[in-house]
C-alpha cells in the first residue's frame, strides 16, 4: 500500500503531526511504502514564500489584520467568494504537486493542511487520481477551508470539532475522533527525579513558558513575575533576543532554552504549562498530564482552541500577567486545586490516536 503524508512548512504544527503519523506508519506498518511531503517545497516560489513568510509576518505584526481575514472567511456568504478566488490561486500555484500525485496515485493521502487537502480532493473530483484522502484537522476549531467535497475521512480531536464539521456539512460517517496525532513519546511516563538530575534543575513545583515556534509574548514579564516564588523553565525558541537577555539575566529558579527537541522532557518535569494555545501544543501538553495557562493567543484558530477547551472545562485564559502569577501561585500553594483542575484532561487524551489512524487505512 502506498500512503503520502503532506503537510504544509509553515507553523510548525502541521510538520510536527505529519511527522508523527510518518513515523507511525513507518514503524508499525511494514506493508505500508510512505513518504512525507511538503506541498509548499513542490509549489512556485512566490507563493512558497507568501505562505512561509506572509503568515509570520501577519501573526507578529499586523495580528487585526490576520483577525479580519480569518472571521471574514467564516463569514458564509463571503466563505464561498474568498474560497473560490483562493482555490483558484492554489490550482495555479500547486501545478507540481498536482502532477506529483497524478503520477503516483497513491492509494491513501493523508493531509495534515487544508491546502493539501482541497487540491488533493479536486483531483480526485474530476478522477484524475483514485487515492482515499484523509483530512487530519490539527486544531480543535474547524475553519471552513477544512471542509472538501471529496474527502473520505476527516480525523478529529474531540466531539466539539466533530459538531463544528458537521455544521459544514461534512457525513457524519467520515469524521472519526481520534484526537491530533502527536509523538508516541508524549504518551511516556519519565522519571521525575532523573530528568531533573538530567536537566540541572529542582525537583520542586515547576511553571513551563513556551509559546511556539517564534517565541512570542510576553516572556520576559511573566519570568519576572514568577521567579521568585517558583521554578520557570523558559523556552524561546526562535526568538534569540529574548533568549540572550534571558540568559544575562541569569534569574533565579529559573532555566533558559533556545530551539529544543526534548520538549517531552521538560513537560516531565513540569506541574502547569503557560503556552499559546496551538492545537498540537495542547495535546502534547494534556499528554502530559499539564494544565495549561494560555497566552497571546493568535485571533482565529487559537482563540478557538481555547473555547473548545474551555467547553471541557480545561484552561484558563487570564488577560493580565498578574493574574497568571495568582493563578500559578495558587496552584502551587493548593494542591487539592491543581488536581481538580487536571480531573478533566483525561477526556481529551487519545493515546491510541496513530494506531487507529494506521488501523482506518488498511
Amino acid at each position: 500500500m502506498k500512503v503520502i503524508v503532506v503537510y504544509a512548512s509553515y507553523g510548525a504544527g502541521h510538520l510536527r503531526c505529519a511527522q508523527a503519523i510518518f513515523s507511525s506508519l513507518k514503524a508499525h506498518n511494514r506493508q505500508v511504502e510512505a513518504s512525507l511531503v511538503d506541498i509548499l517545497e513542490t509549489s512556485t516560489w512566490g507563493y512558497r514564500v507568501l505562505y512561509k513568510f506572509g503568515y509570520g509576518l501577519l501573526i507578529r505584526y499586523l495580528t487585526p489584520v490576520w483577525q479580519f481575514l480569518f472571521y471574514l472567511n467564516n463569514i458564509k456568504s463571503q466563505n464561498n467568494f474568498s474560497r473560490r478566488i483562493t482555490s483558484f490561486a492554489n490550482y495555479l500555484n500547486t501545478r507540481n504537486f498536482q502532477k506529483f500525485l497524478i503520477r503516483g496515485n497513491p492509494d491513501y493521502v493523508i493531509s495534515t493542511h487544508f491546502l493539501s487537502s482541497e487540491i488533493t480532493a479536486g483531483l480526485k473530483n474530476i478522477r484524475a487520481i483514485t487515492s482515499k484522502l484523509v483530512t487530519v484537522i490539527t486544531d480543535f476549531g474547524v475553519h471552513p477551508f477544512w471542509a472538501s467535497s471529496g474527502t473520505d475521512k476527516y480525523i478529529v480531536s474531540s466531539t466539539y470539532t466533530k459538531r463544528q464539521l458537521l455544521g459544514l456539512g461534512a457525513e457524519e460517517e467520515k469524521i472519526y475522533d481520534f484526537g491530533i496525532p502527536i509523538d508516541e513519546k508524549f504518551y511516556i511516563r519519565h522519571g521525575r527525579d532523573s530528568l531533573c538530575q538530567k536537566l540541572g534543575i529542582k525537583n520542586s513545583f515547576t511553571a513551563l513558558l513556551m509559546t511556539g515556534s517564534f517565541g512570542l509574548g510576553p516572556l520576559e514579564e511573566i519570568v519576572q513575575a514568577l521567579h521568585q516564588d517558583t521554578q520557570v523553565l523558559i523556552v524561546c525558541a526562535r526568538n534569540k533576543k529574548v533568549y540572550q537577555r534571558l540568559k544575562e539575566k541569569n534569574l533565579a529558579n529559573t532555566k533558559v532554552f533556545g530551539f529544543i527537541s526534548n520538549a517531552d522532557e521538560l513537560m516531565s518535569v513540569s506541574d502547569v504549562i503557560i503556552t499559546k494555545p496551538g492545537g498540537l501544543s495542547i495535546c502534547e501538553s494534556l499528554a502530559k498530564d499539564l494544565f495549561p495557562v494560555f497566552i497571546s493567543p493568535i485571533p482565529g484558530q487559537e482563540t478557538e482552541n481555547i473555547k473548545a477547551l474551555a467547553s471541557y472545562g480545561i484552561g484558563v485564559y487570564p488577560k493580565k500577567i498578574c493574574k497568571i502569577k495568582d493563578i500559578i501561585m495558587d496552584l502551587k500553594n493548593h494542591p487539592e486545586h491543581l488536581f481538580k483542575a487536571k480531573s478533566s484532561i483525561a477526556s481529551l487524551q487519545k493515546p491510541d490516536c496513530l494506531k487507529n489512524i494506521s488501523d482506518v487505512i488498511r
